[in-house]
């Protein structure tokens, strides 16, 4: 069943369409209405309908505005305009918002019953297709259910033989190696896996944030030592930190030893200041984006620091940092435990999280809570924050290297530096100056973390013109200058 949602200021329309559709047309129903823009994207993000009718002229906001605002977010939503007059110029602009049908009203029964047919088609489509790539998809999931999951875990030989038969591995001993890249590139152990695959036989899996490689055979450890110290050499450049866990050679069902101590092996070895650092940085870019991020930012963002702390810590003291952070966010989401809260929590982080029993629970657990954090964000967020702050907010995003000033920022949202200035203190607690900063300095962290860059190309590639001034800042913010945290990652 898939949902409508009707966006027209006049009430007669709204009726119409709502009478044409609810109950009339199998497997649509209908989701809501909206009078305006405004409410049209608060509604878009409460019921993430499927298909929207937007009435094009509406009074503050238009319909092409309002899609152009929820675009990028909504971007596999399906827009129906409708207006009273046929426009070359309003279907040009529709045109690149992927808007999929232009209705002139007064809008038929036929019209708008065979409209939603093509609607039908295309979602059925959609679905179709996406049935495929699961069903082709499922000796890959059966792959990474077992390197993720079970290769963690002690087995019976009856488990094993089952794996060995439907992985085709072709041997009973193994050995497991953990390689962490600090690379920010999806693809950063693909040149890695081609050169060890010439004279290697293994099966590849990322885990946390390490590459997870499984060498099946009884293979002398100090040769798999060189092959990937050598593969590493050609194929790592200086720049990039790396470090290696190695496992001893195990048995099938006993793999999970190996997996362990090479766990073991990769944490005594990471350098503690830099993730530190690194996890503060993330946590603060976290609790100031969720709601105001895209969701496949925010989510990237979340899994990227959680699997830092997993891969550094204990399952055990890993869950008790996440209890931290969840009942931080809980109450930056919702206020609950401000003194003047009134609202309760949606969960009590302490009693579930602690409950969870391993990484996979882990993982269906927050990424499920996140969401919900997420969505609950968005929501009060998306509504509260005036759409002159947001494009605002935006701008400063896309700028922030440059020397902009307020004024600038003002400009770009069409509104005064003054009225900016109040936007900033009353709906996110902060001035245009803390916030460029931040931003500036959460790039810096980036940059000094690639590597290759000295303090003084850092301090210009963000912004400041005055290196002295750039340190002074970068430590009063990150409790360490800019010296120091540059030399932990060149000692890592």
């Amino acid at each position: 069943m898939y949902s409508v949602l009707i966006v027209d200021d006049e009430e007669p329309v709204l009726d119409s369409f709502a009478f044409m559709l609810d109950g009339k047309i199998p497997d649509f129903n209908l989701a809501g209405k909206a009078r305006s823009g405004y409410e049209a994207i608060k509604l878009l993000y409460e019921l993430k309908p499927d298909v929207v009718f937007m009435d094009i002229q509406m009074p503050g906001l238009d319909g092409l505005d309002t899609i152009e605002e929820v675009h990028e977010k909504f971007s596999e939503t399906i827009f129906i305009l409708s207006t009273a007059f046929e426009r070359f110029d309003l279907a040009c602009r529709a045109i690149p918002l992927g808007v999929h049908a232009f209705l002139v009203k007064p809008v038929t029964k036929q019209m708008f019953h065979e409209t939603l047919t093509s609607v039908a088609e295309l979602l059925d489509l959609r679905k179709k297709k996406q049935q495929q790539k699961i069903g082709s998809n499922k000796d890959e999931v059966l792959f990474q259910q077992y390197m993720s999951s079970e290769i963690w875990k002690e087995q019976s030989d009856e488990q094993w033989n089952y794996w060995r038969h439907t992985l085709s591995i072709d041997s009973n001993y193994g050995q497991v190696c953990l390689i962490n890249l600090d690379s920010e590139n999806e693809n950063r152990f693909n040149l890695l896996k081609e050169k060890l695959s010439k004279k290697n036989r293994f099966f590849f899996s990322e885990y946390l944030n390490f590459g997870l490689f499984l060498f099946p055979g009884d293979i002398p450890s100090s040769t798999l030592k060189l092959a990937i110290s050598t593969a590493l050499a050609e194929t790592v450049s200086h720049e990039e930190a790396c470090c290696v866990g190695f496992g001893p050679l195990e048995e099938g069902p006993r793999l999970y030893l190996s997996c362990i101590a090479a766990l073991e092996d990769i944490r005594s070895k990471k350098s503690t200041i830099q993730d530190k650092i690194s996890s503060r940085l993330k946590i603060i870019q976290i609790r100031r984006k969720i709601g105001l991020a895209d969701a496949r930012e925010l989510h990237a963002l979340f899994d990227s620091w959680w699997q830092e702390v997993f891969s550094f810590y204990s399952f055990s003291i890993g869950k008790a940092k996440m209890v931290s952070f969840f009942t931080l966010l809980v109450d930056d989401v919702c206020g609950c435990y401000q003194p003047q809260g009134e609202e309760e929590e949606p969960f009590d982080p302490a009693v579930e999280i602690f409950e969870l029993a391993d990484m996979n629970e882990w993982k269906d657990w927050s990424r499920s809570a996140f969401a919900r954090l997420c969505n609950i964000a968005e929501r009060r967020k998306t509504s509260a924050l005036p759409i002159p702050l947001i494009k605002a907010l935006s701008f400063i995003e896309g700028n922030f290297e440059k020397q902009i000033q307020l004024s600038d920022a003002a400009e770009s949202a069409s509104i005064s530096s003054a009225y900016l200035s109040k936007l900033f203190a009353s709906h996110i607690d902060s001035s245009f100056v803390d916030y460029l900063t931040r931003q500036r300095i959460e790039k810096a962290v980036s940059l000094m973390n690639t590597g290759g860059l000295s303090v003084k190309d850092i301090a210009f590639r963000t912004g400041y013109q005055d290196p002295n001034y750039f340190s002074k800042i970068f430590k009063k913010i990150m409790g360490v200058s800019p010296t120091k945290y540059l030399q932990g990652v060149s000692n890592e």
